[in-house]
This record gives C-alpha cells, structure tokens and sequence, in this order.
C-alpha cells in the first residue's frame, strides 16, 4: 500500500484587463469564447469536453500528451453572479488517480474601463501527484493566455 497524503493551500491570483466586467464573465460563461484561451500546451491532445454553464452545471475537459498520462478536469459550478462572480468546486485526475480537489473563487470588479480580477482557489492537493505552485503557475498561465483573448478580440472588434 502507498502512503497517502494531502497537503492544503490557498493562493490568489489577480489581474486587470481592459475589458468591462461583462466581457471577461462572457470569457468564461461562452463555450466558444472559453475555447479560446482555456486550452492546453500545443502538443497535447484533448477531447472536446463539455460544458453547462448554469448553478449545479458541469464542465468536463481531458487530455495529454501524445501517448499520456490523461489529465482530466472535473468541475461542478456552485455559484454565479453575472459579470461579478463565478464559484466551481473541480478535481483533478491523472489517468485514473485522483490529484486533487479544489474551491475556486472568481471575482470580477469594475477597474476604470476594465476589470480587476481576483482568483482564489483553495485546494487539497493528493498525495504528492500535485502541488499549489504548481497549480498557481498554471492558473496564471491560463489568466494571461484569457487577457491575451480578450485583447485579439477588442482589435479584431
């Protein structure tokens, strides 16, 4: 038998878009707009997921490199407040090992003619297949590939 573990850690993450409110919430609540900055590294492969954007909703995505592991997301949307909150609980699985389950929180304030964003997420992270700073260089990667989206479209606009 393995020895288990869970290591807990919150991190926040903050940033400000020039973008309203309205816009960054329709980045994340638009299947079409998420696609295009919620994504993967170039050379992993991923399954089209799913996606139900409501409270008690779900959205699901896998994928990997050529050959694996899969990585799968699991999230379940707990609470929204159109262009001001986005709450989801989510797990994460490595092929079939569960590598761990999160609380995040996305808030949304008006910043001038933007928006300031605040990401926390509060996780327990399972016995050593992941780690918060990891997580977080990830969360950040995903928030900067959102504001590099929401900028392509204004000056495609």
């Amino acid at each position: 038998m393995s020895t288990r573990s869970v290591t807990h850690s919150t991190f926040v993450v903050e940033r400000v878009y020039d973008a309203s409110p309205a816009r960054v919430f329709h980045a994340f609540a638009d299947r079409d707009a998420k696609a295009r900055w919620f994504s993967h590294p170039d050379d992993w492969v991923s399954d089209e997921g799913t996606m139900d954007f409501r409270v008690g909703g779900r959205e699901t995505v896998s994928g990997g490199p050529k050959g694996g592991p899969v990585h799968s997301f699991s999230s379940i949307y707990q609470d929204i407040v159109p262009n001001e909150r986005i709450v989801y609980s989510y797990d994460m699985h490595m092929d079939d090992a569960r590598i761990s389950v999160s609380l995040a929180t996305i808030e949304l304030f008006p910043a001038g003619d933007g928006t300031r964003l605040v990401m926390t997420e509060q996780g327990a992270f399972l016995d050593d297949f992941d780690d918060a700073g990891s997580r977080e260089a990830g969360t950040k990667l995903l928030l900067d590939a959102l504001g590099a989206a929401l900028a392509a479209e204004a000056a495609s606009a």
